[in-house]
């Protein structure tokens, strides 16, 4: 009985050390699934349950985190786009080097560095969400063009007339009320449970673009 104690022990240090040397995680600590939630505000508690209609028009309830942070969205212009900002962009590949931009939102500088890279995005098919420093406008033929640089690369995006421009200001909890629009980056609980530690929500008629 003890050499099969020995040996179950033996087995078990192994197979921790091969997932371990494989890098692969237990199943318990594997990073929960991201959903990202766009939509329209149906109900909110004041606390902690918020039900959105979302864009594929089925109500999704949303667990709001404590501390949550709260970001309201509202209209801005190119002209707000200083050299040296920090900008988040979806775009999507245009002929040629440059891409073309869907929206930029503009982070105050509280937030720079927020999810700094370049990374497949889901508002569109093909879609891609950097976020990084803006570098100079230059105008163009078709608009402006911008460098978006971040740690390890750049991307150059072309601002053209139909682009939604759109920065952060201060809000409260009383902001979110029926018929605002949200945007939510959640987790996906094990119960299917979604759960959002920050969420942007528009202002003034504004639907978060991102």
């Amino acid at each position: 009985m003890v050499r099969l104690k020995q040996a179950a022990a033996s087995m078990a240090g192994m197979l921790l050390g091969a997932l371990l040397a494989s890098g692969t995680p237990p199943a318990s600590a594997q990073t929960p699934e991201v959903v990202r939630v766009r939509g329209e505000v149906v109900s909110f508690d004041g606390a902690s349950t918020l039900v959105v209609k979302s864009r594929q028009g089925t109500d999704v309830t949303v667990r709001l985190g404590q501390p949550l942070r709260l970001l309201g969205v509202t209209k801005a212009s190119v002209a707000d786009i200083k050299p040296g900002v920090f900008i988040g962009t979806t775009t999507v590949q245009k002929e040629g080097s440059s891409s073309r931009s869907l929206e930029i939102h503009i982070f105050p500088e509280s937030l720079r560095g927020t999810g700094e890279g370049d990374r497949p995005w889901d508002l569109v098919p093909g879609s891609s969400m950097t976020n990084g420093a803006a570098g100079n406008a230059v105008d163009s033929v078709d608009g402006k063009t911008i460098t978006v640089t971040y740690q390890g690369g750049s991307r150059t995006v072309l601002v053209q007339p139909d682009t939604a421009i759109v920065t952060y200001v201060p809000i409260d909890k009383n902001d979110v009320k029926p018929g605002v629009k949200i945007f939510a980056i959640t987790q996906k609980g094990t119960d299917g449970t979604l759960t959002a530690s920050a969420l942007s929500v528009g202002k003034d008629g504004v639907t978060p673009p991102m």
